[in-house]
């Protein structure tokens, strides 16, 4: 199930309406990612490391049920298991997403078993 949840808080440095932040800009860097550690919404793992006072935590795979990561397009909240099966866009709105962060999922979610 998909939630969309308006202002829902994400954290970053130089923030836009849609989650990029200064790490990553392009128009398809629109997903924020909440984090296990602290349960709050961040733009990247970078973003993170500069703001918060504490190491990143990465979500185990018996939690991918779990919603954890942020449509930045539409607000709409995916399991990380749904994400990683959505094909880079938004199962809600269509937004297209980075591929690349496929490169960056072991920053986030732990390897799968």
């Amino acid at each position: 199930m998909h939630r969309q949840k308006n202002a829902k808080e994400v954290r970053g440095v130089e923030l836009d309406a849609q989650t990029r932040c200064l790490h990553y800009r392009s128009a398809l860097d629109i997903i924020a990612i909440k984090m296990m550690c602290c349960g709050i919404y961040y733009a990247c793992k970078d973003c993170h490391e500069e703001l918060a006072d504490h190491p990143i935590k990465v979500w185990p795979k018996e939690r991918w049920d779990c919603e954890a990561v942020l449509c930045g397009s539409c607000g709409a909240e995916l399991s990380i298991a749904e994400y990683m099966e959505t094909g880079y866009k938004c199962p809600v709105c269509s937004a297209a997403f980075n591929p690349g962060c496929r490169n960056h999922y072991h920053f986030y979610f732990g390897e799968p078993t």
